[in-house]
């Protein structure tokens, strides 16, 4: 049961505990996440391309698909990745990689609870 709801905690952000009836937790995470995400989009922020032969591309893609459901959601209403014009730009790009890195940890968090290993 506890990667099921890893999955769902992937899939959408602060579902683990959500489903582990934690409200508080789970909307305060999930509302970090997605307003990190949107707010990185807003500002047109760069979303990695999956290329394995550029460390960085490939390390920015691992970070951007961390963000799970919103990466997708990006990805399949057609978010392009926009020429940076601007410093802003750049610290949308951070905003977008530390959203996925965050609901990383929100997804081991979820688990650990879900398995008891934390309280």
């Amino acid at each position: 049961m506890p990667y099921l709801m890893a999955a769902a905690a992937w899939v959408v952000p602060g579902a683990g505990h959500f489903w582990q009836r934690r409200w508080g937790r789970g909307a305060l995470l999930a509302l970090s996440v997605v307003a990190m995400f949107v707010l990185g989009l807003i500002a047109r922020g760069k979303i990695y391309p999956c290329n394995p032969a550029d460390i960085v591309d490939l390390a920015g893609w691992l970070a951007d698909l961390g963000a799970g459901g919103l990466y997708l959601a990006a990805k399949f209403l057609g978010y392009e990745v926009p020429e940076p014009s601007s410093a802003s730009a750049d610290y949308a790009t951070k905003f977008l990689l530390t959203a996925g890195l965050l609901n990383m940890l929100v997804i081991m968090d979820a688990f650990d609870l879900g398995v008891g290993r934390k309280k």
